[in-house]
């Protein structure tokens, strides 16, 4: 059997000016996903980014 939510369990979220939420990837590692966020960050996008684990709630930071 093959949870694949155990093997890329962080997420990155975003969040639009509605506040509406999206998951826009799921990453191996808290690392990878937050360099997806950086870059995202980086690029002037207006909606909010996070990355959050699978089974928790984040608070959007």
């Amino acid at each position: 059997m093959n949870d694949s939510g155990a093997l890329l369990p962080w997420l990155v979220i975003r969040q639009d000016d509605n506040g509406n939420r999206y998951r826009v990837g799921r990453y191996a590692t808290r690392s990878e996903a937050q360099k997806v966020v950086d870059s995202l960050d980086d690029r002037g996008h207006k909606q909010l980014y996070w990355v959050e684990r699978i089974g928790q709630t984040a608070t959007a930071n």
